[in-house]
């Protein structure tokens, strides 16, 4: 039996939630989200409330699923997603010149990323980046990208990382004796 598929999902005030066919789309204070959902899912929807039920056991993989999407959607399109990345490194940097995004990250080039919609980038100083929207999937998506130009090595500790990641050290080389 899924937990996850069979969790009520409670409806916030000034939030929209609407099916049609098996599209499911949310509407919020911060903007409008849809995604499909399979066939054999049903979705209820009260006054306050979502209830996702399946047809059958064969489709036990999607329930949790979409039940954790429409969640997901949900808090997006009321408090928004935001995910804090820093660089460390000499040199290493993040500026934002006009709507481009410009990382400075040890390479002998610097690296452009194109800002996909929905997505807002603000620098709060020049080693901090904050990617904010109310899609959790490509909020994280273009964070793991932006991490991926410079993942965070174990000696020095320089890279992109997220802002509570933990780097784990290691000693190097040790001078013989």
């Amino acid at each position: 039996m899924s937990r996850v598929g069979n969790r009520i999902l409670s409806i916030p005030a000034g939030v929209t939630v609407s099916v049609d066919g098996n599209i499911v789309t949310v509407k919020g204070p911060k903007g409008e989200l849809s995604t499909e959902i399979n066939n054999h899912l049903n979705v209820e929807i009260t006054d306050t409330e979502v209830k996702i039920t399946r047809d059958n056991d064969n489709y036990k993989q999607f329930h949790g699923t979409a039940n954790a999407n429409i969640s997901n959607m949900i808090v997006g399109v009321t408090e928004g997603y935001e995910k804090k990345l820093e660089c460390v490194g000499v040199g290493y940097r993040f500026q934002l010149k006009g709507s481009d995004l410009v990382i400075s990250a040890g390479h002998s080039h610097t690296w452009t990323p194109e800002i996909p919609e929905g997505i807002t980038v603000e620098v709060p100083s020049n080693t901090e980046l904050l990617v904010k929207g109310i899609d959790k999937q490509l909020v994280g998506e273009f964070a793991a990208n932006v991490r991926k130009i410079r993942k965070p090595e174990p000696y020095k500790g320089k890279g992109i990382r997220y802002a509570d990641e933990h780097v784990q050290r290691k000693e190097g080389k040790k001078a013989s004796k």
